[in-house]
């Protein structure tokens, strides 16, 4: 299990990508059609249109960092939609990477401080 700071945002790139891009090719993509800042130190997951593999892209105070996996057999259960993006949370960012299918996770309800619920 990947373990993740809470603060940190995690956006999902929620079309099929070309899975030949590079760091620039990430970078337009987190900037210009997930409309956030790259920069910011978030994590962006890219999958390929088979479904076999994935990479997350980030920057690391000096640089960026892309981490990719391909799956020898089977697929991912990634979400495609049309909206562009998704963002979750570490949680289900792990739950995707074992090979849970996020559609179909119930969450149950938690208790949220007034603060965060009028956010």
């Amino acid at each position: 299990m990947i373990s993740l700071p809470s603060a940190l945002r995690i956006y999902l790139y929620t079309a099929p990508c070309d899975m030949r891009r590079g760091f620039d090719g990430l970078r337009a993509l987190a900037a210009h059609v997930v409309g956030v800042d790259p920069l910011a130190g978030h994590l962006f997951v890219f999958c390929g249109r088979r479904r076999d593999r994935i990479k997350i892209l980030y920057w690391d105070r000096d640089g960026w960092a892309v981490w990719a996996k391909r799956l020898e057999a089977g697929t991912y259960a990634y979400p495609f939609e049309s909206t562009g993006r998704k963002e979750i949370t570490s949680g289900e960012l792990g739950a995707l990477l074992e090979g849970l299918d996020l559609r179909n996770v119930k969450v149950r309800k938690r208790y949220l401080p007034l603060l965060q619920q009028s956010a």
